[in-house]
């Protein structure tokens, strides 16, 4: 299918206005290339970050984009909106140049576009997180390479809940310790728990697309005779007790089954959870302790929240 992408130079002052009468022409949604990004300074933790290039932002100003399916009407579509941002002078908004570009999209590069952003990240002391498509050579022997195609699935693996959770792991993953892995999404965590040591993974998403995408990746990185994943509601087909459990999910899931995972984790275990905005973590942290976990750690990651717990003997 073919798609005609709208570019408007315009002003910060004018993006809402623009991105609305871009709405009622019957875009989906619009992208907003600000040239202030190129100047934002911010916190680069684990090499998570990388060097905007000028050459994707206007030198000044703000360009709105929108895409409108290339139908016998858009030359009109187009003329309309040209017409309505014009008008927005009349409001007394300054929409600056107001150059307006298209381009023929075809839907099938969508599809790619995203992967020129996502690089080779190193998030914690062993793991680096590579995508399928780059290659990558090891900067020390004990490094831990997890190849990633996130597909459809959420979790690229450089998240901050997935990095504290990987970070987690790292501390309490032993030889031989059975995990169980709750919302794997990509299953980035199962097989991170699998190349540090773990025996077994029972890994399980309620999304089909995750359940087939965490397949996909566990083969890819040659775990597939320690994790198994399953299509399943929380612990629903976890049937025998673990040494370990992560759950990286919504907070709010999380305090729905804290005693169900109290009841799985063996005594002694560990019950790593994150997901958990800051804004939670006292709540999180109150339920799982009113299960009979002891909260032995808290992460924190921006805003965000890991919890390391334990089960007593």
């Amino acid at each position: 299918m073919k798609w005609t992408e709208l570019s408007i130079l315009t002003t910060h002052e004018a993006v809402d206005a623009v991105s609305n009468i871009l709405h009622e022409a019957g875009a989906s949604g619009v992208v907003i290339e600000d040239s202030i990004e190129l100047t934002k300074e911010r916190i680069d933790q684990f090499g998570e970050i990388y060097a905007l290039n000028p050459n994707d932002f206007p030198k000044n100003g703000v360009v709105v984009k929108a895409y409108l399916s290339a139908t016998s009407f858009l030359a009109e579509t187009i003329e309309e909106i040209r017409l309505a941002i014009a008008n927005l002078v009349n409001f007394d908004i300054n929409i600056g140049e107001n150059l307006l570009t298209t381009n023929e999209v075809r839907e099938e590069d969508w599809a790619t576009a995203w992967k020129q952003y996502y690089h080779p990240v190193k998030i914690s002391e062993r793991f680096t997180i590579v995508p399928t498509w780059e290659d990558y050579t090891p900067v020390s022997t004990d490094e831990l390479i997890i190849e990633l195609d996130p597909g459809m699935a959420f979790g690229t693996g450089t998240h901050p809940t997935t990095v504290m959770c990987l970070q987690a792991l790292e501390k309490v993953v032993q030889e031989g310790h059975s995990v169980v892995d709750v919302g794997t999404g990509s299953g980035v965590l199962s097989i991170g728990a699998a190349m540090l040591g773990a025996k077994s993974v029972h890994a399980l998403d309620l999304d089909e697309v995750a359940v087939r995408s965490a397949q996909e990746n566990i083969q890819l990185n040659k775990v597939e005779h320690i994790a198994e994943v399953f299509h399943g509601n929380l612990l629903d087909t976890v049937k025998e007790p673990a040494d370990i459990v992560v759950a990286n999910i919504l907070a709010e899931i999380i305090m729905s089954f804290t005693d169900d995972a109290f009841s799985i984790v063996k005594p002694g275990g560990v019950y790593v959870t994150s997901g958990i905005i800051g804004a939670k973590k006292d709540d999180v942290k109150a339920t799982l302790e009113a299960s009979g976990f002891q909260v032995e750690e808290v992460l924190m990651m921006e805003d965000w929240v890991a919890i390391i717990s334990r089960r007593p003997e």
